[in-house]
């Protein structure tokens, strides 16, 4: 099966969050399974070719396609993954991606991911690749299907594909004025109120996405079931309620070859289930690395994270008092809104001997604070799938989550079911749920017997992407029988 793969960030070339893994890891897992990918990227300021060992095309050079009515060129670089039929493209145009970051709040950011569709559908034309699928992630690649079915239907060189849309995040749906549909050269005539254009006076990719795609989906099913509520739908629930048939919610997996415990580099001493006594040692380097005292036993709960509202930060100052009454420590790492980033840093002033605070991104420690940390905390206010809870389980970190999204998905709560439990669960989303959970798992903490259930129980989880892409080969088989 030939999948053209679509998306605007992808590991190691260019990163703010889970599309970026997930882009890198379903690719090559699809790759394994027999089908040929082709990835379609962006060359971002920040992407050096000569970084990265990208080779030019010769025969892809000095294209065009037509934006807002005027010709815009440009150049494709590649890379080809040893050993599969796995290649990335990455399209050159300085003067819509030689910016200061990967997204902009530009006037003309509308343009620049209509120029990047274009210009995947100009590549194929060139390269005479019809693809079965057009995989297709978040808004920034959401016409495509809108493309396939209006703007390029004449080309026949498309007429068999077919076209998933995977919803990584609803809340970020490209809004723009409705000159933008003009832009884009399509018609006028499916905006009207309420139309598959109209998004409460303005143009939104991803809802004409959503319209126009032959099959949705959601990083994990919980996911899929929520966006179809007001609670979560950020406005587009109705729309995707008439499109539930065609919606379904396949679990990210992880890379389990960067994320394990067994053969991580980027930890002072590996370990596994046979050898989970290396774990503590992790935990005394976590310890003297962040500057906290050893505590007499006492866990070490652990956050890495976008520290953002939708994470559920805005929990804990409440209770943040309470907190520091707790036999605990605490080890945050993360950036993200300066009133979390300056909330940790006040607690880490405070209370030295029991909070450290690391504002910045940082991978090595990441993968620290996954094998060190006794707990894992990740309160999301949602969470579409989450991946570092399945990190943490995979390291012997017990999570404590609230109940959304692939977090419910993938974290069973031992006191609701103590025969299958891997770490604690809230649903409320309040500072007290969150209180409550925390004493919970604090409370359970010295019960090493039942502790150590937990944490194998979750070392023995298959995280990995091998089932979750047969699931995504499955709906591209559905997708080429609509």
């Amino acid at each position: 099966m030939k999948v053209c793969f679509a998306t605007s960030e992808c590991v190691p070339y260019a990163k703010t969050g889970g599309l970026a893994d997930v882009s890198a890891s379903l690719s090559r897992a699809l790759a394994r399974l027999g089908c040929k990918v082709k990835i379609f990227h962006p060359l971002y300021r920040s992407l050096n070719p000569k970084d990265h060992h990208l080779t030019f095309a010769e025969e892809l050079k000095n294209l065009t396609v037509f934006i807002a009515g005027k010709p815009v060129r440009f150049n494709v670089w590649y890379k080809k993954e040893p050993g599969l039929a796995l290649e990335t493209y990455f399209i050159d145009c300085p003067m819509y991606f030689a910016r200061e970051a990967i997204y902009t709040d530009d006037t003309d950011e509308d343009e620049r991911f209509i120029f990047f569709q274009d210009a995947i559908i100009r590549v194929l034309q060139q390269l005479v690749w019809t693809p079965d699928i057009m995989h297709c992630n978040d808004w920034q690649t959401a016409l495509l299907p809108v493309y396939l079915k209006l703007k390029y239907s004449w080309d026949r060189l498309f007429a068999s594909t077919r076209s998933l849309l995977t919803l990584h995040n609803l809340e970020y749906q490209g809004k723009f004025s409705p000159q933008t549909i003009g832009k884009a050269g399509l018609p006028m005539e499916h905006y009207y109120p309420t139309g598959p254009f109209e998004f409460y006076g303005s143009f939104s990719f991803l809802k004409a996405g959503i319209l126009f795609a032959d099959l949705l989906n959601t990083v994990s099913e919980t996911y899929a079931r929520e966006i179809q509520t007001p609670e979560y739908g950020a406005g587009l629930d109705g729309v995707l309620r008439t499109r539930k048939d065609d919606l379904y919610g396949i679990l990210n997996g992880i890379d389990t070859v960067a994320w394990n415990p067994r053969s991580d580099t980027l930890i002072p001493y590996r370990y596994g289930i046979k050898t989970l006594k290396f774990k503590a040692q992790n935990t005394a380097s976590l310890r003297a690395r962040a500057g906290l005292p050893g505590d007499g036993g006492a866990p070490l709960i652990g956050i890495v994270a976008r520290l953002v509202h939708q994470k559920g930060f805005d929990l804990l100052p409440p209770i943040w008092s309470q907190l520091m009454e707790l036999p605990a420590q605490w080890v945050v790492l993360g950036t993200g809104d300066r009133e979390f980033e300056d909330f940790f840093r006040r607690a880490a002033r405070r209370h030295p001997q029991k909070v450290a605070a690391i504002i910045e991104f940082n991978n090595e420690l990441a993968h620290l604070i996954t094998a060190g940390s006794d707990l894992f905390l990740m309160p999301s206010k949602y969470e579409p799938c989450g991946l570092n809870q399945m990190y943490s389980l995979n390291y012997g970190t017990v999570p404590v989550v609230r109940k959304t999204g692939g977090l419910a998905d993938t974290v069973i709560d031992i006191d609701e079911n103590p025969a299958k439990g891997n770490g604690f669960v809230f649903g409320d989303y309040s500072p007290a749920a969150l209180m409550f959970t925390l004493r919970r798992a604090l409370d359970r903490f010295p019960d090493k017997a039942l502790w150590r259930k937990m944490m194998l129980r979750g070392m023995r989880a298959d995280f990995s992407w091998k089932r979750s892409a047969q699931q995504y080969l499955e709906l591209y088989q559905k997708a080429l029988a609509k």
